[in-house]
């Protein structure tokens, strides 16, 4: 999924004209801005053999999972970002292990996109962001 498709978010009846502004806007901003230091942890993740598979999880409370490299308090954003893997999101059961091949085959190379896990009060899902 893209973060485009959750951006904008039409209600029920469908008409465009009345779509209604996704706080999900205050992330494709702050992803702007954290783009360049995800991107270095993504490298940093691979080069060091960790994992081929990064993923950042962004939310805007307290979440246990990963490790936390933005914090939205400390630069003063609205997201935080932790950094993890997929082996992570399979050892804690995030992803089904049946799950894990199809998974990879979904994900986008690491090095032009971001895989987010984007955690908000309606749910969870994966995005793909491209670096600036």
């Amino acid at each position: 999924m893209e973060l485009k498709d959750l951006l904008n978010q039409e209600s029920n009846n469908g008409e465009s004209s009345q779509v209604k502004e996704s706080p999900l806007k205050s992330l494709e901003a702050d992803l702007k801005i954290y783009s360049d230091s995800i991107k270095e942890v993504a490298v940093e993740i691979m080069a060091e053999g960790i994992s081929l598979y990064p993923i950042f999880v962004a939310h805007q409370h307290e979440v246990k999972l990963g490790e936390l490299i933005l914090d939205k308090d400390e630069l003063n954003t609205n997201w935080t970002i932790q950094a993890s893997t997929l082996e992570e999101f399979v050892e804690r059961g995030i992803i089904h292990p049946e799950k894990k091949e199809k998974f990879i085959k979904q994900f986008k190379e690491p090095g032009d996109f971001m895989c987010l896990f984007v955690i908000v009060p309606e749910g969870a899902n994966f995005i793909f962001f491209p670096y600036t």
